[in-house]
């Protein structure tokens, strides 16, 4: 009888067997381009790395069993992952998204895609009735995160997939700030999955890699064919990297969630702090939402200190010393960042603050680092605004 595996044994064990060569129990790193054939079309199961390769192929399946889904596919980079899914469309097709999205994201929409012939709504889809006003013949595809970035606006997703099936249209689900330890779109209707594995996936600030993730086998057809011709793959060092940092997504995941909630009441309660943007709070919009489909609360958050502005934002991320102004999230080191110039910076300022990206937004990825270290970083830094 074959195992069903809860969660935290499919991080290690998903989709996985011993290597066939020689037993090894990581999956070797083929550093190959090509491989050899004892006829044209006869070889064993891999002629060229574009197209399949045996550690990434080992990441894939990987993917697939921490996403509870079929098929998984590898890419250079989550927006590479994003230029698939987008693939999938023709020109004249209409997509309705989540009117707070990552920057690149909206840049790879707007400057990019828009120019191919689609049309992009932006939609504040906390209530999913919003989709309905845009919803036309030409309408096919819905893109959500959730919870956004970086306001940590909560989408429902079961709601907006029903509402996605009844109209024949596809629910991508950009699932990275969640991660799937903490959050299964495709159980709850979405058809496909896209993960930025730089991120939470990888875990350790060392990898660029995306990921997709479906159960629908005329998705993954389309898909493998547009991951092949397209051809933006990741290497196999990659690869093996972001596996190995899936075998312990679920113990970072857990001190993160932890780590994050400690922190959030912190800057809830200080007198320098005007908001807490995190969905662990009760007031926070659709928090039943958030803990109805999310196992957890995550591990980012955003805040706004008191009468600050750009300059006293940067002031303080300039100021912290353990938490490290950067780019990026969900390794296991903390860091923070000035979305509005840095992950946004490529939304128009109106638009970014019409939605809350206003100029003294901080936002921050904590770390798995000893909690109480971390709130004396940022008490200190707190402590230079007059």
């Amino acid at each position: 009888m074959k195992l069903k595996l809860h969660f935290n044994s499919k991080t290690i064990h998903g989709g996985q067997t011993p290597d066939k060569a020689y037993g090894a129990v990581m999956p070797p790193i083929y550093q190959t381009s090509t491989y050899a054939q004892k006829s044209p079309g006869v070889h064993l199961g891999y002629e060229y790395s574009r197209t399949h390769n045996p550690t990434r192929h080992a990441l894939e399946k990987s993917l697939a069993s921490i996403e509870s889904g079929t098929y998984g596919f590898a890419f250079g980079s989550g927006l590479a992952a994003i230029d698939a899914v987008l693939k999938l469309l023709n020109p004249g097709d209409e997509i309705i998204s989540t009117h707070d999205l990552y920057g690149g994201s909206y840049r790879l929409f707007t400057k990019i895609f828009e120019g191919f012939g689609l049309f992009f709504h932006f939609v504040d889809l906390q209530n999913s009735e919003a989709i309905l006003e845009k919803i036309n013949s030409k309408t096919k595809m819905v893109w959500l995160e959730t919870p956004t970035n970086p306001m940590m606006n909560v989408i429902d997703i079961q709601s907006v997939a029903k509402i996605c099936k009844a109209h024949s249209i596809y629910l991508a689900v950009d699932n990275t700030f969640a991660s799937p330890y903490l959050q299964q779109p495709l159980h709850l209707g979405a058809d496909i999955v896209m993960h930025s594995a730089t991120k939470y996936l990888a875990g350790h600030s060392d990898v660029i890699l995306g990921a997709l993730v479906t159960s629908s086998p005329l998705i993954a057809e389309r898909l493998a064919f547009i991951q092949n011709a397209s051809g933006a793959i990741p290497g196999p060092m990659d690869c093996f990297l972001t596996l190995r940092g899936i075998k312990t997504l679920h113990v970072r995941m857990q001190r993160h969630c932890e780590n994050t909630t400690q922190i959030a009441h912190f800057l809830k309660a200080h007198k320098k702090i005007e908001k807490v943007y995190w969905p662990g709070f009760e007031e926070h919009p659709n928090h039943k939402v958030a803990a109805s489909q999310m196992k957890d609360f995550g591990g980012m958050l955003s805040f706004v200190p008191k009468g600050a502005h750009f300059k006293e934002a940067l002031q303080i991320v300039e100021q912290l010393q353990l938490f490290t102004l950067a780019e990026s999230l969900g390794g296991v080191e903390s860091l923070a960042g000035h979305p509005a110039s840095m992950t946004h910076g490529s939304i128009p300022k109106e638009h970014r603050e019409k939605n809350g990206v206003v100029d003294a937004l901080i936002r921050l990825s904590v770390g798995i680092e000893d909690v109480r270290d971390l709130l004396d970083d940022l008490d200190q830094a707190l402590g230079t605004l007059k």
